[in-house]
């Protein structure tokens, strides 16, 4: 380090090195004038080098790297090191204390067991299916995997597949036994299907019912148990269905994104947690992915983005009526016949070709003859009246015709008891408000297991006064 210095400073001052080198080129003066006769051939030639060419041959040097004959510079030379001398210490390598062996086999004993009951488990795992496990799995014996390996593999996701799961393993309660229970299950969506939402800087959000709406789930009612099923959280779409059903009438369950389940991210609905027979059930929606795992139950529908001269809900009425009317054993086939298709158009041209079929075959029973002339006379017609030399109505639309008046007869009862369907809707809400408790110690008695006692039907609440009726 320091021979790099003293190039340094050789380079960075050449003029001084030069006069400095010339200068000790010359010979010292005797005192007498007079110099030894056997220097005098040295100085002779050593007061013939130029200083020029010895500046240069001393850059030649210091340029090759030939050892200066400068003095040093390092006037504080490093001590000399001492070497290492052994201690006598025993190294911790190859030996241990007793507390650390105990520890050692402690770890090697326990993973020994934990490798063990993992065997172990893995076995049991492996055996063979239970009646209760198929009964809480909806399957059937031959359904389910028979090899070791598969109820092995099918048992182990399990234990990682709780929060990917509904959070009920039935959605819907058990059906009602006929004549009351419907024997369909109609499923609908609600963004895109039923409603859609609009955000603006003016107004915030805004939603708005699609056209045919409300006539569309009250008539429909009548055929299918009618089930919501969206993805949307509970506690901002049921305030929309609130509004959808005022009264309770048509929609029969709500089920809302705590029914879904989750698979490799994507939300979709297991049509096998609804507690119902697969082949009575239908599912209108508007996303594939939704129903992916069940998509035979399916009917996949264009979205409605706001087009107020919108008539897709209206137009599937037809297909679906005649499905609760005829009562198909299994709905999935029929699906199947309809898929990648627009079903409502497909299925209005067959219903229009079997009506003409029906027209061809009375035109060539009858030949002209009025079918209710002879029933007429005798008063044994029942049916609606039919035009003289007109062909009867099929079976399909003498049952649609009937669900008609039904439908016209219960909009009749709510417009003529609104208010009193209001009243009870109102008692209702504050009987639910009631509940609700007003400071901690009434929440904690209610988890206890001592919930506030409802009040009477008659009786009024505190913060508001009963209104007498008439």
């Amino acid at each position: 380090m320091f021979s790099a210095v003293v190039r340094s400073r050789l380079l960075a001052s050449q003029p001084i090195a030069r006069n400095v080198r010339w200068a000790s080129q010359i010979p010292p003066k005797s005192q007498a004038g007079q110099q030894p006769a056997g220097d005098s051939a040295a100085s002779s030639s050593e007061t013939r080098v130029d200083p020029e060419s010895a500046s240069s041959l001393a850059d030649q040097n210091v340029a090759s790297g030939s050892t200066s004959k400068a003095p040093s510079l390092d006037f504080m030379p490093s001590a000399p090191q001492e070497e290492p001398k052994r201690t006598g210490a025993v190294s911790s390598k190859g030996t241990l204390s007793s507390g650390e062996k105990k520890r050692k086999v402690m770890s090697r004993v326990m993973m020994a067991i934990l490798g063990g009951a993992f065997a172990a488990h893995t076995v049991y795992l492996g055996r063979e299916w239970e009646e209760e496990e198929l009964k809480e799995k909806r399957w059937r014996l031959e359904d389910a995997p028979a090899s070791r390996w598969g109820r092995t593999k099918e048992r182990f996701g399990d234990l990682f597949d709780y929060f990917n799961k509904p959070a009920w393993p039935e959605l819907l309660p058990p059906p009602y036994p006929p004549p009351h229970g419907k024997p369909y299950t109609l499923v609908l969506s609600l963004d895109d299907l039923l409603i859609t939402s609009t955000w603006d800087r003016q107004h915030g959000w805004r939603t708005a019912k699609r056209p045919g709406l409300d006539y569309f789930i009250a008539y429909i009612s009548q055929f299918y148990e009618v089930v919501i099923f969206t993805s949307q959280n509970s506690w901002t779409a049921a305030p929309i269905v609130d509004k959808l059903d005022r009264f309770n009438f048509f929609i029969s369950h709500r089920l809302y994104r705590e029914g879904t389940r989750s698979l490799n991210g994507e939300i979709v609905k297991d049509l096998s947690y609804l507690n119902r027979d697969l082949s009575k059930v239908i599912v209108l929606d508007t996303v594939p992915d939704h129903v992916k795992l069940q998509s035979e139950n399916a009917v996949i529908l264009p979205k409605w983005k706001g087009d107020p001269n919108d008539r897709g809900l209206i137009a599937m009425i037809p297909f679906l009526e005649s499905i609760g009317i005829y009562r198909p054993p299994d709905v999935r086939p029929i699906l199947q016949a309809y898929e990648g298709k627009d079903v409502a158009v497909e299925y209005a041209k067959m219903e229009a070709e079997a009506k003409a079929r029906h027209i061809e075959e009375w035109k060539a029973k009858h030949k002209g003859v009025a079918p209710n002339a002879v029933s007429s006379l005798f008063g044994l017609s029942a049916g609606p009246a039919v035009p003289r030399g007109q062909p009867p109505p099929t079976y399909l639309e003498q049952k649609r015709r009937e669900a008609q008046l039904q439908y016209q007869e219960e909009q009749k009862y709510i417009r003529e008891n609104r208010a009193m369907l209001e009243e009870a809707l109102e008692k209702e809400q504050q009987a639910l408000a009631a509940q609700v408790p007003s400071n901690l110690w009434e929440a904690i008695d209610q988890i206890s297991g001592n919930p506030k006692e409802p009040p009477a039907p008659d009786a009024s609440t505190p913060t508001q006064t009963s209104t007498p009726t008439a």
